[in-house]
Protein backbone atom coordinates (compact mmCIF):
# COMPACT_ATOMS: atom_id res chain seq x y z
CA UNK A 1 0.00 0.00 0.00
CA UNK A 2 2.93 2.49 0.90
CA UNK A 3 4.55 2.09 -2.97
CA UNK A 4 1.47 2.34 -4.24
CA UNK A 5 0.72 6.16 -2.94
CA UNK A 6 3.53 8.35 -4.16
CA UNK A 7 1.93 6.48 -7.54
CA UNK A 8 -1.60 7.79 -6.84
CA UNK A 9 0.32 11.08 -5.97
CA UNK A 10 1.97 11.49 -9.33
CA UNK A 11 -1.17 10.58 -11.33
CA UNK A 12 -2.87 13.43 -9.54
CA UNK A 13 -0.60 15.60 -10.53
CA UNK A 14 -0.27 14.87 -13.84
CA UNK A 15 -4.11 14.72 -14.37
CA UNK A 16 -4.16 18.98 -14.07
CA UNK A 17 -1.77 19.40 -16.87
CA UNK A 18 -2.60 19.53 -20.21
CA UNK A 19 -1.01 16.56 -22.90
CA UNK A 20 1.47 18.46 -25.10
CA UNK A 21 1.71 17.04 -28.60
CA UNK A 22 4.53 16.23 -30.28
CA UNK A 23 7.22 18.79 -31.70
CA UNK A 24 6.15 17.62 -35.35
CA UNK A 25 2.36 17.76 -34.50
CA UNK A 26 3.07 20.67 -33.26
CA UNK A 27 4.52 22.54 -36.27
CA UNK A 28 2.19 20.43 -38.59
CA UNK A 29 -0.88 22.22 -37.15
CA UNK A 30 0.56 25.71 -36.58
CA UNK A 31 1.69 26.11 -40.01
CA UNK A 32 -1.75 25.67 -41.42
CA UNK A 33 -2.88 29.03 -40.34
CA UNK A 34 -0.41 30.42 -42.73
CA UNK A 35 -0.99 30.80 -46.50
CA UNK A 36 0.17 27.49 -48.36
CA UNK A 37 2.85 29.03 -50.08
CA UNK A 38 4.23 30.38 -46.47
CA UNK A 39 4.08 27.06 -44.81
CA UNK A 40 7.12 25.34 -45.40
CA UNK A 41 9.42 28.17 -44.81
CA UNK A 42 7.80 29.70 -41.68
CA UNK A 43 9.36 30.18 -38.30
CA UNK A 44 7.30 28.21 -35.56
CA UNK A 45 7.11 28.95 -31.76
CA UNK A 46 5.52 25.87 -29.54
CA UNK A 47 5.79 24.21 -26.42
CA UNK A 48 8.22 22.11 -24.98
CA UNK A 49 7.61 18.99 -22.94
CA UNK A 50 7.54 21.68 -19.18
CA UNK A 51 5.10 23.96 -21.36
CA UNK A 52 7.47 26.91 -21.88
CA UNK A 53 7.24 28.19 -25.30
CA UNK A 54 10.29 27.37 -27.07
CA UNK A 55 11.02 28.29 -31.04
CA UNK A 56 10.52 24.47 -32.59
CA UNK A 57 11.68 25.40 -35.76
CA UNK A 58 13.71 28.57 -37.65
CA UNK A 59 11.65 29.29 -40.74
CA UNK A 60 13.64 31.60 -43.35
CA UNK A 61 10.42 33.76 -44.66
CA UNK A 62 8.72 36.57 -43.14
CA UNK A 63 6.32 34.50 -41.05
CA UNK A 64 5.96 33.41 -37.68
CA UNK A 65 3.54 30.83 -36.37
CA UNK A 66 2.23 30.18 -32.86
CA UNK A 67 0.94 26.29 -31.99
CA UNK A 68 -2.08 25.93 -29.88
CA UNK A 69 -1.49 26.50 -26.20
CA UNK A 70 -2.55 22.88 -24.74
CA UNK A 71 -3.70 24.33 -21.48
CA UNK A 72 -6.55 26.89 -23.06
CA UNK A 73 -10.00 25.79 -24.08
CA UNK A 74 -10.05 25.24 -27.60
CA UNK A 75 -8.09 25.16 -30.35
CA UNK A 76 -6.27 28.08 -31.85
CA UNK A 77 -3.58 28.24 -33.84
CA UNK A 78 -2.00 31.55 -35.61
CA UNK A 79 0.73 32.71 -38.25
CA UNK A 80 2.01 36.54 -38.47
CA UNK A 81 4.12 38.54 -40.00
CA UNK A 82 7.29 39.15 -38.30
CA UNK A 83 7.26 42.82 -38.05
CA UNK A 84 4.50 41.99 -35.85
CA UNK A 85 6.90 40.01 -33.16
CA UNK A 86 7.69 42.81 -30.81
CA UNK A 87 4.24 43.52 -30.11
CA UNK A 88 2.96 39.43 -29.99
CA UNK A 89 6.48 39.15 -27.98
CA UNK A 90 4.95 41.94 -25.31
CA UNK A 91 1.85 40.98 -25.24
CA UNK A 92 2.66 37.10 -24.30
CA UNK A 93 5.10 38.58 -22.00
CA UNK A 94 2.81 40.98 -19.78
CA UNK A 95 0.37 38.09 -19.62
CA UNK A 96 2.48 35.86 -18.29
CA UNK A 97 2.67 38.63 -15.59
CA UNK A 98 -0.76 38.00 -15.08
CA UNK A 99 -1.64 41.55 -16.52
CA UNK A 100 -5.43 41.51 -17.73
CA UNK A 101 -6.73 42.18 -21.23
CA UNK A 102 -7.40 46.21 -20.05
CA UNK A 103 -3.80 46.61 -19.04
CA UNK A 104 -1.72 44.82 -21.85
CA UNK A 105 -3.61 47.03 -24.49
CA UNK A 106 -2.64 50.31 -21.93
CA UNK A 107 0.66 49.34 -21.76
CA UNK A 108 1.47 48.80 -25.02
CA UNK A 109 -0.40 51.68 -26.05
CA UNK A 110 1.72 53.61 -23.69
CA UNK A 111 5.29 52.08 -25.33
CA UNK A 112 3.96 52.68 -28.91
CA UNK A 113 3.44 56.01 -28.49
CA UNK A 114 6.78 56.54 -26.76
CA UNK A 115 8.53 54.42 -29.48
CA UNK A 116 9.64 51.85 -26.88
CA UNK A 117 7.55 49.38 -28.68
CA UNK A 118 8.16 49.23 -32.10
CA UNK A 119 5.00 48.37 -34.72
CA UNK A 120 4.94 47.72 -38.43
CA UNK A 121 5.88 50.28 -40.36
CA UNK A 122 3.50 48.86 -42.86
CA UNK A 123 0.40 46.37 -42.78
CA UNK A 124 1.15 43.30 -41.13
CA UNK A 125 -1.09 40.31 -41.02
CA UNK A 126 -2.41 37.85 -38.63
CA UNK A 127 -3.87 34.50 -40.18
CA UNK A 128 -5.57 32.58 -36.94
CA UNK A 129 -7.83 29.45 -37.85
CA UNK A 130 -9.12 28.77 -34.29
CA UNK A 131 -12.24 27.07 -32.90
CA UNK A 132 -13.95 25.67 -29.69
CA UNK A 133 -13.83 21.80 -30.75
CA UNK A 134 -11.05 22.17 -33.41
CA UNK A 135 -8.23 19.98 -33.17
CA UNK A 136 -5.29 18.56 -35.11
CA UNK A 137 -5.31 14.93 -36.59
CA UNK A 138 -2.41 13.46 -36.92
CA UNK A 139 -3.74 10.76 -38.99
CA UNK A 140 -4.82 13.16 -41.89
CA UNK A 141 -1.60 16.06 -40.96
CA UNK A 142 -5.13 18.69 -40.79
CA UNK A 143 -6.75 20.53 -38.74
CA UNK A 144 -10.52 20.17 -38.39
CA UNK A 145 -13.24 21.91 -37.05
CA UNK A 146 -11.70 25.29 -37.27
CA UNK A 147 -12.23 28.47 -39.25
CA UNK A 148 -9.45 31.27 -40.58
CA UNK A 149 -9.81 34.35 -39.76
CA UNK A 150 -7.19 37.66 -41.05
CA UNK A 151 -6.37 40.50 -39.08
CA UNK A 152 -4.51 43.56 -40.99
CA UNK A 153 -2.76 45.17 -38.43
CA UNK A 154 -2.41 48.64 -39.32
CA UNK A 155 -1.23 50.88 -36.05
CA UNK A 156 -3.12 54.23 -35.37
CA UNK A 157 -5.41 53.87 -38.42
CA UNK A 158 -8.79 55.18 -38.28
CA UNK A 159 -12.03 54.55 -40.45
CA UNK A 160 -11.30 58.38 -41.82
CA UNK A 161 -7.90 57.24 -43.01
CA UNK A 162 -8.96 53.89 -44.41
CA UNK A 163 -12.65 54.12 -45.17
CA UNK A 164 -13.37 50.99 -43.42
CA UNK A 165 -16.34 50.68 -41.50
CA UNK A 166 -16.07 50.35 -37.45
CA UNK A 167 -18.42 47.29 -37.62
CA UNK A 168 -18.77 44.30 -40.48
CA UNK A 169 -21.49 45.45 -42.79
CA UNK A 170 -21.69 42.06 -44.24
CA UNK A 171 -21.34 38.58 -42.67
CA UNK A 172 -17.05 38.18 -42.90
CA UNK A 173 -16.62 41.99 -44.68
CA UNK A 174 -13.86 43.96 -43.28
CA UNK A 175 -14.27 46.78 -40.53
CA UNK A 176 -11.60 48.68 -38.52
CA UNK A 177 -11.31 47.52 -34.32
CA UNK A 178 -9.75 49.58 -32.59
CA UNK A 179 -9.54 52.60 -34.28
CA UNK A 180 -6.90 55.57 -34.01
CA UNK A 181 -4.44 53.24 -31.61
CA UNK A 182 -1.82 51.20 -31.61
CA UNK A 183 -3.49 48.28 -32.32
CA UNK A 184 -5.65 49.39 -34.95
CA UNK A 185 -6.82 46.33 -37.42
CA UNK A 186 -8.40 45.37 -39.82
CA UNK A 187 -10.88 42.51 -39.74
CA UNK A 188 -11.74 40.13 -41.85
CA UNK A 189 -14.11 36.79 -40.38
CA UNK A 190 -15.78 35.07 -43.59
CA UNK A 191 -18.51 32.86 -42.42
CA UNK A 192 -17.69 29.66 -40.52
CA UNK A 193 -18.63 26.54 -43.44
Amino acid sequence: MKSFLPLLMIACTLTGYAQIPSKEDQIKAAIQAAPEEKQAEATVLGYDSSGKLVKLKEGTNEMICLADDPNKEGFSVACYHKDLEPFMARGRELYAQGKSHGEVFDIREKEAKAGTLIMPKNPATLHVLSGPDGKYDPATGKVVNASLRYVVYIPFATAESTGLPIRPLVPGGPWIMDPGTHRAHIMISPPSK
